[in-house]
């Protein structure tokens, strides 16, 4: 009898704990619409960049429309949403409708502003990237050293006027303390040749080493055959690299 009896008051201890989550998760998200809206509205309107950005709520997911001049701030203005409270989703339909650059025009200035990105830092010379740009859509790609270099390559390009939209093939490099010794040796090598060691003195335009598990791949655009051929030798010679993927590129030759 007191065993039955213990058990039913534990049953009923465990019920009266469990209810009020139970109740809550039966509370409907469209409760808080209005004011998750209200929220939404009041903070954006601070923002000169998101006068044009309108906001509606519907089960807790908040629906951004109209436009802004540039993709980082439409970015911007989701981020902004999110940290609402109770707001439980966010659809981003806002349009960039800033500055109209055709695709060529936006494609060189894109790639003078990456070229120079994170120029003086150490690992500059060890990612390399990618770029194609299409009705006003950015795609990056490449290989990066750091997440970092990545991040700061990406937040460049959605500042810029005229990028409707930003797709993101970075591939950041694994971790690797046994590829950073081979990114440090093989760049020793290639840098205090005599007759290679000048392309150190163009920061945008470097002779560019990626290492991804031991194979390194040369990336950039150099003055001679000759010129591509011997940053090849130097990188065959360093002692642990599996593998030398030569993909410098000689411009003039191509233009004879």
């Amino acid at each position: 009898m007191t065993n039955r009896f213990l058990r039913l008051a534990g049953g009923l201890v465990l019920a009266a704990a469990l209810l009020p989550g139970a109740l809550a998760a039966n509370v409907p998200s469209s409760r808080y619409d209005a004011a998750i809206e209200s929220q939404v509205k009041n903070t954006l309107s601070k923002k000169p960049a998101f006068h044009n950005v309108e906001a509606t709520t519907e089960d807790g997911i908040v629906t951004l429309s109209g436009t802004t001049e540039l993709y980082q701030q439409k970015l911007d203005a989701a981020k902004k949403t999110r940290q609402a409270e109770h707001v439980s989703g966010v659809r981003n339909l806002i349009e960039v409708s800033g500055a109209q650059v055709s695709d060529d025009e936006l494609r060189q200035k894109l790639a003078r502003k990456l070229a120079y990105d994170r120029v003086g830092y150490a690992d500059n010379v060890f990612s390399a990237l990618t770029l194609d740009v299409k009705n006003g859509v950015a795609s990056v790609g490449g290989e990066v050293y750091q997440d970092l270099d990545r991040t700061s390559a990406l937040d460049l390009v959605a500042r810029t006027p005229g990028v409707k939209d930003v797709v993101d093939n970075v591939k950041v490099l694994p971790t690797s303390i046994f590829d950073n010794d081979i990114r440090l040796r093989t760049a020793r090598a290639i840098y205090r040749d005599p007759m290679l060691s000048r392309y150190a003195m163009v920061p945008a335009a470097p002779i560019r080493i990626v290492v991804d598990h031991g194979h390194v791949t040369l990336y950039g655009a150099v003055d001679s055959q000759l010129d591509k051929q011997l940053a090849g030798v130097r990188a065959n010679q360093i002692f642990g690299v599996f593998s030398v993927d030569n993909q410098l590129t000689v411009p003039n030759q191509v233009a004879r």
